[in-house]
């Protein structure tokens, strides 16, 4: 099971920590923030895009091709109703010429990335809230 512990700031900064690993969310300028890290969203795309590096690194070194220069993009449209992120677009850059059955490879490595397919399958999804116990007064006899 993966942990985050995802802590308040102050104004719309965030701290994340996993595994003594720390990064800061924040919002733009014109969205209330001081623009000093990311945002929610700009995470999501970055998970799914080192995800698929991960997956495609992992292919070329296995079969021992040219792994510098890969680079990987991702985008997504903001839509509406309700508001999320959708129609995501993955590009892989590779550095070198690859024959073409290396080429499905790569691409059939990087969609079966852990983020990828959890977004192609509607994940389920929990909320809690949990709230300080009252202080109660001690009773004097």
């Amino acid at each position: 099971m993966s942990v985050m512990t995802v802590r308040y700031l102050g104004a719309v900064q965030f701290e994340a920590e996993t595994r003594g690993h720390k990064i800061f969310c924040d919002q733009p300028v014109s969205n209330g923030g001081f623009d000093e890290g990311m945002t929610p969203v700009d995470f999501l795309l970055a998970s799914l895009g080192t995800c698929a590096g991960y997956y495609a690194a992992e292919y070329l070194n296995k079969n021992h091709l040219p792994s510098e220069g890969l680079t990987v993009t991702v985008e997504a449209d903001k839509v509406k109703g309700p508001g999320r992120l959708d129609n995501f677009r993955i590009g892989v850059q590779v550095g070198a010429l690859l024959p073409a059955p290396h080429q499905e490879g790569v691409k059939h490595a990087v969609e079966k990335c852990l983020v990828h397919n959890t977004l192609l399958n509607k994940p389920s999804i929990t909320t809690t809230l949990s709230l300080p116990k009252p202080v109660t007064e001690p009773v004097i006899e």
